[in-house]
């Protein structure tokens, strides 16, 4: 592992045990375990407070005043998730990605984050669903992510927010040209409501109606960023969820079998009985 994600690891690896031993947390601990000298420590907790977190050593002892914005926790979170699960994990959407492309596999993501970085539009030879049929796209980069197996890239084409698969990139140039970023906020909120994948800005407002056995599984996840589960009387609850594909949340009801019943919307509850009545009549 590179000196400079060791360090990340360490630094974040410091600020999650001094949490957890809340005032308990020793120096001299710290050194023990990372196996560093004391002055590395010593700068591991000037770097995390350079980074807006007040974490001091008072008579030997690691604490942590006040509390810690969501915003930096997440950050941290990504960036340590990410460096552990690349180093520790089979990263399926990569393998496959490197499997198919192979080096382009590489330029392909350097391009595009270069680009996302500096607003800068991407013009790529894309691969149609039939994988013979090759098509030149102008596209303006917001965001790479994981879903289903597969790298995505969101980005505007067209005027409209859309998806595209890393591994169906067959050419890529960044342009000279720029664009206007989409804020942030507006991109956190887009994949608020996916359900496995972001697959449109779409709203639906779905109610389903759970089983006491669905009820115990559900209630202790969080499921999705917002959602509302209300007891009923009878040991069943009302699961309110925003999703933005009716198609997904159709096919994880259908595959969750007796005790998950659509209450609305009325499209949802349809799309369900065809899913189930297509599957059993594969059987007839």
């Amino acid at each position: 592992m590179l000196d400079i994600h060791t360090k990340f690891k360490r630094q974040a690896e410091i600020l999650g045990l001094a949490l957890m031993r809340d005032g308990s947390l020793s120096k001299t601990e710290l050194e023990k375990y990372f196996g560093v000298e004391e002055l590395t420590i010593k700068r591991d907790l000037e770097n995390l407070r350079a980074s807006g977190i007040d974490i001091h050593t008072t008579k030997g002892v690691v604490e942590i005043q006040g509390t810690i914005n969501q915003e930096s926790l997440k950050s941290i979170l990504i960036q340590y998730l990410g460096m552990c699960y690349s180093y520790n994990s089979y990263d399926k959407p990569s393998e496959l990605m490197v499997r198919k492309l192979k080096d382009k596999a590489l330029t392909n993501v350097v391009v595009i984050q270069r680009c996302i970085e500096e607003n800068r539009k991407v013009l790529m030879t894309y691969e149609k669903e039939s994988g013979t049929e090759k098509t030149e796209r102008e596209i303006c980069p917001l965001q790479m992510f994981q879903s289903e197996n597969y790298w995505r890239v969101l980005a505007i084409h067209d005027g409209i927010i859309k998806q595209f698969l890393l591994n169906k990139i067959v050419d890529i140039r960044p342009l000279e040209s720029g664009f206007k970023p989409v804020p942030k906020e507006e991109l956190d909120e887009l994949f608020a409501n996916s359900w496995r994948s972001w697959v449109g800005n779409e709203k639906f407002e779905v109610k389903l109606l759970l089983s006491e056995k669905w009820t115990k599984k559900v209630k202790p996840r969080q499921v999705m960023e917002k959602q509302e589960i209300i007891d009923r009387k009878d040991g069943w609850s009302e699961f309110k969820i925003t999703v933005n594909s009716l198609d997904e949340i159709a096919g994880w009801v259908v595959s969750r079998g007796n005790g998950v019943k659509v209450i609305e919307p009325e499209i949802l509850k349809q799309k369900v009985i065809d899913i189930a009545s297509g599957t059993l009549g594969n059987y007839k």
